[in-house]
């Protein structure tokens, strides 16, 4: 097996591991046996993963950075990895301080909500980037990097991990959540797409003959 479908298997793999995180950690039942301290331990170390697989995707699978002559579908490829990569280090901030936060006082509610909503919006266009690139999946450095299914399931992750967002604010005058109902879904059904997203990925990695993926 090439050196780049290792890196991608675990790229696929780091997302599949932060995306279980985030899944597990929405569920109210989950929350209510855990508790905000467990939970916020779960949603920081899933944002960790997240992190590593982006800074895989970017740096290690093969990916450059565009110069004169990169053709478009690498361009919009490699916009997607960095913007993604930024989102990824958004969630670490938000997680670490939604954590603290619970660690200081379990109540407290909103900790963290200004780089999350700022990950959120950052996940969101590096999916529609990735949606672009895929367009012209024939002309990517290696084909099996993106795939439209999961380029389109990211995108409907990234819609319902801003929903989340929307909905984890704290309104100031009342101090309550504009929606704890979609705080919790919209980061449910984010990282189910996330997760289904990764484990198709590396279904179409081990697929692919070693020939489409040299070594990087």
């Amino acid at each position: 097996m090439s050196a780049r479908r290792v890196r991608l298997r675990r790229e696929a793999w780091g997302f599949a591991v932060g995306s279980t995180c985030f899944l597990v950690g929405a569920f109210p039942f989950y929350a209510e046996w855990a508790g905000p301290v467990v939970v916020g331990v779960t949603f920081f170390a899933g944002s960790i993963f997240f992190t590593l697989a982006a800074f895989i995707q970017l740096s290690l699978s093969g990916r450059h950075v565009p110069k004169r002559g990169t053709n478009q579908a690498d361009s919009w490829d490699w916009w997607a990895a960095a913007i993604q990569f930024v989102g990824t280090l958004l969630f670490n901030i938000s997680t670490a301080a939604a954590l603290a936060a619970a660690i200081a006082d379990p109540e407290r509610l909103g900790a963290g909500w200004r780089p999350d909503a700022w990950g959120s919006a950052a996940f969101l266009v590096s999916s529609v980037f990735a949606v672009v690139a895929t367009k012209d999946r024939g002309q990517l450095w290696d084909r099996d990097a993106r795939s439209w299914h999961g380029t389109w399931l990211n995108l409907v992750g990234s819609v319902a991990f801003g929903a989340s967002a929307i909905g984890a604010y704290v309104v100031p005058v009342t101090d309550s959540l504009v929606s704890a109902f979609w705080a919790n879904l919209g980061t449910l059904i984010g990282a189910l797409c996330f997760l289904v997203a990764a484990l198709l990925s590396r279904r179409v990695i081990d697929e692919a003959p070693d020939s489409l993926a040299s070594a990087g």
